[in-house]
């Protein structure tokens, strides 16, 4: 008797371990402290990166290449939001499963061998375009491939950025699966599985002026 009693106990104890580690797996973590960038690191450029009002401010630095600022964490399947505003005459974007080696490194793709710098931030980016061509919520391979998937043919999403004003941007990783939201409507849909994780990072494209800014708030993800 005792020891179906010690069994039992063990298998509700395992039951309430799988049943933690679900619901940790699916709950909504903030990225972002509100106060500090703790958890992050920047790579890339010197654009500068600063904490304020509950923001994360970037501002440009003339004659720095684009900069990044990346989770210490690396992520493979999740759900991420968050919101961002950007100067109009500033491009930016959100990397996600994205990589960075202390060596050169090569990858293959369609026949080609394309060779990635040392130090050179690679991967996703979900794009943020406030011009007139309005690709923002399409998928960029920064430092690699080009253009996965731009926004020409979704005239719905190029009209759901708001120039000058906050926006909600929605990103759900799964698999091959990549698809992006802006403002709550449907922008990229994309299939593709180069690289399955990797880290997320804040962008703070080059630019020939100092002191255009990017800034982010409310920035949560659940791993899936």
């Amino acid at each position: 008797m005792r020891k179906r009693s010690l069994i039992a106990g063990c298998l509700l104890l395992a039951a309430g371990l799988v049943a933690l580690q679900a619901a940790q797996a699916g709950a909504w973590v903030a990225l972002f402290d509100g106060q500090t960038l703790n958890g992050w690191v920047q790579r890339g450029g010197k654009a500068l990166y600063e904490v304020k009002d509950g923001v994360i401010i970037g501002s440009t630095v003339a004659g720095t290449p684009n900069s990044f600022l990346c989770t210490q964490k690396d992520y493979g399947d999740f759900e991420l939001e968050l919101e961002l505003k950007v100067d109009s005459r500033l491009n930016s974007g959100i990397q996600i499963r994205s990589q960075c080696f202390d060596k050169e490194t090569t990858v293959e793709w369609q026949g080609k061998t394309i060779k990635i710098p040392a130090k050179r931030v690679h991967g996703y980016q979900v794009e943020v375009d406030p011009s007139a061509r309005a690709w923002s919520g399409g998928i960029y391979d920064e430092g690699r491939r080009g253009w996965l998937q731009d926004l020409k043919n979704k005239p719905e999403a190029q009209k759901a950025f708001k120039t000058n004003d906050w926006n909600h941007y929605r990103i759900v990783c799964q698999g091959d699966s990549i698809k992006t939201w802006i403002n709550g409507v449907p922008a990229a849909d994309l299939k593709d599985a180069m690289t399955p994780k990797g880290f997320i990072a804040l962008q703070v494209h080059g630019h020939k002026e100092s002191g255009l800014k990017v800034m982010w708030r409310n920035i949560r993800i659940r791993e899936l």
